[in-house]
């Protein structure tokens, strides 16, 4: 072998070398990089800015890679886990959706239908209740024309849904505010249409907490109370002297 033969075979000894060292070095690398971010991961983010109770869609969010170890497990979604799901609070662009700013899904009954009445903050219940307890719903009429005055027992054993953060509403006389806590409950429909009555037309509507367990059979419970069981007359509206 003459000496440029020699030379040309030490090249590429030498290139193979460098080859090597290379793709040594590249592997090393991504196996570096890959230890640090990890797989990655779907999530959803907003695309603008929204308000509180806005229905997500493919119009208002996309979707979004990024490292599994940089994202938290309740924001790791499907397309089908947010579309027609309802946001509890506001989202600003770019926000990731998460399961905890969305409005639970309802786990009602074919025949139940929720509704939301004000509970006041002090005389009611609502400080006491949780998602999944049971309640009596109680009311008074006091100034409905044609009803005695009198406390009754609208609806017994009542699911509460959800219980919502202290509000400020207009009170009944309109001259001052009320605190009052929105309590969401399942009703049958009969009973939904009374407890709407009741949130216009009573003086109050309270929630009376039941122990775990209730019996069913209550029949033997009295539902009213009026000034007749006091010794007095209970006289309906519009017939006081």
């Amino acid at each position: 072998m003459n000496p440029r033969q020699r030379r040309g075979l030490l090249l590429m000894i030498l290139s193979v070398a460098v080859a090597v060292l290379v793709f040594v070095g590249v592997s090393s690398y991504l196996t570096e990089v890959n230890s640090q971010v990890g797989p990655m991961v779907t999530i959803y983010r907003v695309k603008q800015d929204l308000p509180a109770f806005t229905t997500l869609s493919s119009e208002n969010t996309e979707v979004a890679q990024v490292p599994e170890r940089w994202a938290a497990d309740n924001t790791v979604l499907r397309a089908q886990d947010i579309d027609g799901r309802v946001t509890a609070i506001a989202l600003s662009a770019g926000s990731a959706v998460s399961l905890d700013v969305l409005v639970p899904p309802s786990d009602l009954a074919p025949d139940e239908r929720e509704i939301a009445v004000n509970v006041d903050a002090v005389t009611g219940l609502a400080g006491r209740i949780r998602p999944g307890d049971r309640v009596d719903v109680y009311v008074v009429f006091a100034d409905v024309p044609g009803l005695p005055k009198q406390a009754r027992i609208l609806v017994q054993n009542v699911r509460v849904v959800s219980v919502a953060g202290q509000q400020q509403v207009q009170s009944p006389d309109r001259e001052s505010l009320q605190n009052v806590i929105p309590v969401t409950l399942a009703l049958q429909p009969d009973a939904a249409l009374a407890v709407t009555y009741a949130s216009s037309f009573a003086q109050q509507v309270r929630l009376v907490g039941l122990p775990p367990g209730v019996a069913q059979d209550r029949s033997k419970e009295t539902r009213t109370f009026d000034a007749g069981r006091l010794g007095g007359k209970a006289v309906p509206e519009g017939e006081r002297r």
